[in-house]
């Protein structure tokens, strides 16, 4: 329990944000930008303005005196573009057959302008949410979430799993037999069936700022397992498409899924979703800067999380052209320290690199996991060499270089100047379930269930050892101060008995910048946030939960974060004056 004086602090005045332990209330969502209260708006199903194909009729505004309803997968066509005005609420339905879980999903064509404000977010939730704060994080999956599909460029091939037998297009995951037509496909091919027969990197399908989807990842196509949507599933969404403060919250699958494009993505929280926290495969080369995560904690029945970067080029090992290749800035992953597999995850790793993957990551923290940078070293079952090990090396005869672009690519994967935190060498006793944890591990991750364990996992050679902590300069310490990871729920698991910390006391400083290209921030720091101006994940900021901070809150009045300043703040602070907030 981490206690704070509050003595000799004024209404009004610049005061900490808070730790609380009701949840965040919304009932007031909107209120700055002339919302009803959430109890008396009235309710409107999108079923309402869809055809017999599920799709939208005509463009369609959804403004925030309704609470919108998603009771089955509404479809955006090409050609039509939905609105979601500062403020507004959707709510999606569960219902017992995947085939017709709830979704809202934008085809290629589409697009969605989702244009929330800090002060006046929009929310996408579960049904079963009263948005009073009462509702458990740890509840995943009511809902199906929301889904883009893009024209930019993949790597699907024909023989690809994904492919609709057209090359460049592909259907997207977990939607059954029956939705399979043009508005489950993503990418661009000739000979594709709607007529989207060219790649463009530069795509638009809209704009995402300061949108939460909350509780999603409900299973889709059938009951079995990795058919579940994420939290927000991006397929082939070019950079054209706009997608900044955003966030998602107990997803039952992914928090945030990248299959192939090229979009870019800055200032996005994901929170206590049951796998990975970003996930990228299919050729994303898109940039990220300025990204959070923090597992859910291992005692509450969710799979603790897998990952936080889950980095893919092709499961089917099967494209030897075009890698996954994003650059990745300023990210703080926070990892809850579990260090055994559940269900289909084999992490959990701060950044686990797979089959063919390339990428950059910069200026990075990572808390509190398993594995800090765990590589896939080559299968015997790979078409390809060239999975993460055979791109990360400087080790020459480690290296598959050859002439015919199906290999490795040197120096394709780099990972340089991060800090790994509370990531200690641990080697389990025994011999085929070693269990190998630390800053660096090497080798291909497999796993059994009942119980699950790690049947393989190696600490790295000296020559690694060496390129990873001197070459690239990355760090591996006990603690930073400032950033403590060792947090607890309340009762409800509605927000914290005492609160995780992301933000340094002082910067960690790095010699290495991102690129002046017009998008990225140029900063000089490691993580997602700046010691000099604290947290820009707070509840005043429109994102669910607050990083604990010493520094001054967005809104400092409203002492109970439900939007609006009155006299229930000023109850709060004449019983606190004085005291200690516990």
């Amino acid at each position: 329990m981490k206690k704070r004086t509050l003595s000799g602090i004024f209404f009004g005045a610049a005061i900490a944000v808070l730790s609380v332990t009701s949840g965040f209330a919304q009932v007031n969502l909107g209120s700055e930008c002339g919302c009803p209260n959430v109890g008396s708006r009235t309710v409107d199903s999108l079923s309402h303005y869809i055809d017999i194909n599920q799709e939208l009729t005509s463009n369609l505004t959804l403004t925030c005196n309704k609470i919108w309803i998603i009771n089955k997968k509404i479809y955006i066509p090409s050609g039509k573009t939905i609105t979601i005005n500062p403020g507004s609420l959707l709510k999606g339905t569960y219902v017992t057959d995947p085939n017709n879980a709830s979704a809202l999903i934008v085809e290629r064509g589409g697009k969605i302008e989702a244009q929330g404000t800090a002060n006046c977010p929009i929310v996408m939730t579960s049904i079963a949410d009263p948005m009073d704060g009462t509702y458990s994080l740890t509840n995943v999956g009511d809902w199906g979430g929301l889904v883009i599909a893009g024209i930019a460029t993949n790597n699907l091939i024909v023989s690809n799993a994904n492919c609709v037998g057209v090359a460049g297009v592909g259907k997207m995951e977990g939607f059954s037999s029956a939705d399979n037509s043009y508005r489950t496909m993503y990418g661009a091919g000739v000979g594709d069936v709607a007529g989207f027969t060219t790649n463009d990197d530069n795509d638009n399908s809209g704009v995402l700022t300061y949108v939460s989807v909350r509780h999603a990842g409900a299973l889709i196509g059938s009951s079995s397992a990795g058919n579940e949507l994420n939290g927000i599933s991006l397929y082939s969404v070019g950079r054209g498409t706009k997608i900044e403060h955003c966030e998602t919250v107990a997803a039952a699958d992914d928090n945030i899924e990248f299959f192939g494009g090229t979009v870019d993505v800055k200032y996005i929280s994901v929170l206590y979703g049951d796998d990975d926290f970003y996930d990228y495969d299919l050729g994303y080369s898109g940039r990220m800067q300025f990204l959070f995560g923090v597992a859910g904690d291992s005692l509450t029945g969710l799979h603790t999380t897998d990952n936080g970067f889950e980095c893919d080029a092709d499961d089917d090992k099967k494209s030897p052209t075009l890698r996954s290749h994003p650059l990745v800035y300023n990210c703080t992953l926070i990892g809850n320290g579990h260090i055994y597999p559940t269900a289909d995850n084999t992490g959990p790793a701060a950044i686990q690199a797979k089959e063919l993957t390339e990428g950059e990551f910069y200026n990075n923290v990572f808390v509190n996991w398993r594995s800090g940078l765990h590589l896939a070293t080559s299968r015997s079952n790979s078409t390809y060499h060239g999975d993460a090990y055979d791109n990360w090396t400087d080790n020459s005869s480690d290296q598959y270089l050859t002439t015919n672009g199906g290999v490795a690519r040197y120096h394709s994967l780099i990972v340089k100047n991060n800090t790994f935190i509370g990531i200690p060498k641990v080697y389990k006793p025994g011999t085929t379930d070693s269990l190998k944890r630390g800053p660096l591990t090497i080798k291909t991750l497999t796993k059994s269930k009942n119980p699950a364990i790690f049947v393989y996992a190696a600490a790295p050679t000296a020559a690694d050892t060496v390129q990873f902590f001197t070459t690239d300069q990355n760090a591996s310490v006990t603690s930073v101060a400032g950033i403590d990871s060792k947090w607890s729920w309340n009762a409800g698991h509605t927000d914290f008995t005492d609160p995780y910390h992301a933000v340094p006391t002082t910067n960690i400083t790095s010699t290495v910048t991102p690129p002046v290209d017009g998008w990225f921030t140029f900063v000089n720091y490691r993580g997602a946030f700046d010691a000099t101006k604290g947290s820009w994940v707070t509840k005043e900021n429109g994102f669910t939960v607050p990083v604990a901070s010493t520094l001054q809150s967005n809104n400092p009045t409203d002492l109970n974060n439900d939007g609006i300043t009155d006299i229930n703040d000023f109850s709060i602070f004449i019983g606190k004056f004085g005291q200690l907030d516990n």
